[in-house]
């Protein structure tokens, strides 16, 4: 916990009083998961020893998966990775559509010290480390050559990096980028970055400084992704990780678009072992994956992923990786953590009113209305304690244990269906053809 800055901390409490997952510091509340995190770790390490993998989260509402995703984001950027954290959308995500998946990739891009959009930032450090390279061989940085040298060196690169294979365009517009930057002209150099990370708004000036046409399309999305996987490397990155968050909206799209957004994970499926380096993680829900109108509808990505269980027993290790419902120990213990490090004007009393017994009383009365389905109530449990928090803190006069009142709060559509198994289920009960999606 002393890692934790203050603009963190902020952070976490802004989010979990609006009911989201933090997009940092959470790992100091992350408790109960040691065995799933460890093997998202072993994930990790296989894509830093040059293995393409792909792994599926899988859980019900209120498990965790964005939280257990987010952290994995952390862990893997401390590791030295970059990464991404993509949420399926029906409306602007067409996952059947690899270029828009390729430019939320690219817009979500980030390191440890470049959260979002890190792609010239990346491209920065690939081509310093070119230079770094050449004075270390007495190359003079001075020289009117020096420049000259490293666009040399920087294509060789690229030639062996894509072992040849990256479009002509990918290649033209990193010399571009390049020589523009040479040259001072960063805003046509930005505008071609924006380009590569597959935007649709860039001027025509930037395109024919760089010979191209036309935009990223959905067929050759899957090589650029490949050229910017071996540039991640190449600037001193161990890997990448990418995160798809909230597989299960796939389920309320219009069959046409579900059954070929299915097919495009199916391919992305296939071909992850041919990305080295790349680590992808798709999180959802049983039924997206154990449903006719989910993976199960497309037998060759079921049969690939499907999940595996021996009584109680399910290994880690299995393409599926299964987070089970929250505990009250657990529920007890996040809200212990949080109260630790909540900013308090006066510590003492903050814990003298938020006391264990209070805490203990709070996860007993909230989650009496979710019919001791703890796993149903996180996030809700979360927001509320955190308003007790804020309450005492704010007022001197506030005494939980005297006002709270301890009434459950009322369910969601959502935590009503969860309870009671009656989850939405769609129309159409045939299996998904299969079919290419690019």
């Amino acid at each position: 916990m002393s890692t934790l800055t203050s603009r963190d901390r902020d952070h976490i409490f802004e989010s979990l009083r609006k009911g989201l997952v933090p997009e940092r510091g959470i790992e100091t509340f992350a408790v109960g998961i040691e065995t799933q995190r460890g093997e998202l770790h072993r994930q990790l390490e296989l894509a830093q020893a040059g293995e393409g993998t792909i792994k599926f989260l899988r859980g019900g509402y209120g498990c965790g998966k964005t939280f257990m995703a987010r952290l994995a984001v952390l862990d893997a950027q401390a590791k030295g990775f970059a990464t991404s954290f993509v949420v399926v959308s029906d409306n602007d995500l067409r996952f059947h559509r690899f270029d828009d998946v390729y430019r939320k990739v690219m817009t979500e891009l980030g390191t440890a010290s470049c959260p979002r959009g890190a792609l010239g930032d990346i491209l920065d450090r690939w081509i310093g480390r070119i230079e770094d390279a050449l004075i270390e061989a007495g190359e003079d940085e001075n020289a009117d050559d020096f420049d000259g040298k490293v666009r040399q060196r920087l294509d060789e690169n690229l030639a062996t990096l894509t072992g040849g294979k990256a479009p002509q365009d990918f290649v033209r517009v990193i010399q571009t980028v390049f020589d523009l930057k040479q040259k001072g002209e960063m805003g046509e150099a930005g505008s071609l970055i924006s380009w590569l990370s597959g935007s649709g708004n860039v001027g025509a000036s930037a395109k024919t400084a760089a010979g191209i046409k036309g935009d990223v399309g959905s067929r050759d999305a899957l090589d650029y992704l490949h050229g910017v996987l071996e540039i991640v490397k190449a600037a001193g990155y161990r890997g990448l990780l990418i995160v798809i968050d909230e597989g299960e909206t796939i389920l309320r799209m219009r069959s046409d678009s579900r059954h070929k957004s299915l097919n495009g994970i199916r391919q992305i499926a296939d071909a992850s072992v041919e990305y080295h380096g790349l680590l992808w993680m798709f999180t959802g829900t049983p039924d997206f994956f154990d449903t006719r109108q989910g993976v199960a509808g497309l037998a060759p990505l079921h049969d690939r992923i499907r999940f595996m269980k021996q009584g109680k027993f399910a290994s880690l290790r299995q393409p599926q990786l299964e987070l089970t419902p929250f505990k009250d120990d657990r529920l007890r213990a996040v809200a212990l953590r949080l109260r630790d490090f909540y900013p308090a004007k006066d510590r003492t009393r903050l814990e003298a009113c938020v006391s264990n017994e209070f805490i203990n009383r709070l996860v007993a009365e909230v989650t009496t209305g979710f019919k001791g389905d703890v796993g149903v109530v996180p996030r809700q449990f979360l927001r509320e304690f955190v308003m007790q928090l804020d309450l005492v803190d704010e007022n001197e006069a506030y005494v939980p244990m005297a006002e709270y009142g301890f009434q459950p709060r009322e369910l969601s559509p959502e935590e009503e269906q969860v309870i009671s198994g009656t989850a939405a289920t769609l129309d159409d009960d045939e299996p998904v053809p299969e079919e290419d999606a690019w």
